[in-house]
């Protein structure tokens, strides 16, 4: 039996491929014992024990790039989440440390590298984290889902294997009209799905509600809105709330159900979010956050549009031009189609069961 550490997460975009990575292992090794380490008053502290897995966390925040007095327990975090990284590897005895980036992996991994555990980092962004970036001169393996990944990573260490997508997104497809019932919307009426990253996005939940009438005057649009759990008191009562075609909602539990439902997808342009669209084939237009480390969400977004496989907005032009943009292509098919087209080229279905066969080829114990 072998044993298999995965740390990291702090969102959406860490968190679902590292729940993807264990499904894999356990798919393919079931008898495997799979722990998570991830960090305190984070989404990977709910989301990891409702997807079946143990998970210990550690009291660990980031270092603010900007001058904050958050920074000052910066050290004595570190140290102690260092101490109990140290204390949890040495308990669980794992084969392999798996980081999949975010606070917890920095310190869980270094500590397992210091102790002659084999590590695997996977990077989700076409830009790389600056922890994975440390710890790849430790790590036995770097699996990537951009290529031009060496400007980062040591050439010999790097696979290219596309980003793990979570399961119910790949294998609980429906189709739409199956998917408008489930949710209860119009048949006959294109659907827009508008959402923000696991955390919800001031700027397109505000481009949305200024101009939520121009955005619903021809009545002809389903409007399926994850407005995120901060935002939610805020615009549950907005002036589309109430109306039977337009749903808002703090968190989309069934991600798989929302997007067979879209004919268009507005979005942030995370590194998970965009490999779930290019899986799914989906038409989308894409606003990278600008509060992101060295703009790597625009880098994400220009892998796409460079291909004519998605649209792009800026997020400072979201206000002026986000909702004329959806209303245009939701009058162009043809354009659809081909973004819909191109994007497929990017999919990646089997980037999780590719990650969990390296992972138990450096696994110490024979795999039954």
């Amino acid at each position: 039996m072998s044993r298999v550490i995965i740390s990291g997460g702090g969102t959406g975009g860490h968190v679902f491929p590292a729940i993807a990575i264990a499904d894999a292992l356990m798919q393919s090794a079931p008898a495997t014992e799979i722990l998570f380490v991830g960090a305190h008053g984070k989404l990977e502290m709910d989301r990891v024990p409702k997807a079946g897995y143990k998970i210990e966390g550690l009291n660990i925040t980031g270092f603010q790039r900007k001058l904050s007095l958050k920074n000052l327990a910066f050290p004595l975090k570190l140290a102690g989440s260092m101490a109990r990284a140290l204390w949890i590897v040495r308990k669980f005895r794992p084969d392999v440390a798996v980081g999949v980036g975010g606070y917890a992996s920095g310190p869980v991994l270094r500590i397992a590298g210091w102790l002659g555990v084999p590590t695997v980092l996977q990077e989700q962004n076409s830009y790389a984290g600056v922890t994975n970036r440390i710890l790849a001169a430790r790590a036995s393996l770097v699996c990537v889902a951009y290529q031009g990944m060496e400007n980062f990573f040591p050439t010999h260490k790097l696979l290219f294997t596309g980003n793990p997508v979570r399961k119910d997104i790949l294998e609980n497809r429906i189709n739409k009209s199956d998917a408008l019932e489930t949710l209860r919307l119009d048949q006959n009426k294109k659907t827009v799905l508008i959402f923000g990253g696991s955390l919800g996005a001031g700027t397109i939940n505000a481009a949305v509600r200024k101009n939520a009438d121009l955005l619903m005057s021809a009545n002809d649009i389903n409007l399926i809105w994850q407005v995120g759990k901060a935002y939610y008191d805020e615009y549950k009562t907005c002036s589309l709330a109430g109306r039977s075609d337009v749903l808002i909602l703090p968190f989309i539990e069934n991600m798989d159900v929302a997007y067979s439902a879209a004919d268009v997808v507005v979005c942030r342009a995370g590194a998970l979010t965009i490999s779930e669209l290019s899986v799914l084939g989906k038409a989308a237009i894409l606003i990278p956050s600008p509060n992101v480390a060295e703009d790597h969400q625009t880098a994400n977004a220009r892998s796409l549009t460079d291909k004519k496989a998605a649209l792009m907005i800026r997020d400072d032009e979201a206000g002026d031009k986000l909702v004329t943009m959806v209303r245009w292509l939701l009058d162009e098919p043809r354009h659809i189609m081909e973004l819909e087209e191109n994007i497929g080229f990017f999919a990646r279905p089997l980037s999780a069961t590719q990650i969990a066969a390296e992972i138990l080829k450096l696994c110490k114990t024979e795999q039954p």
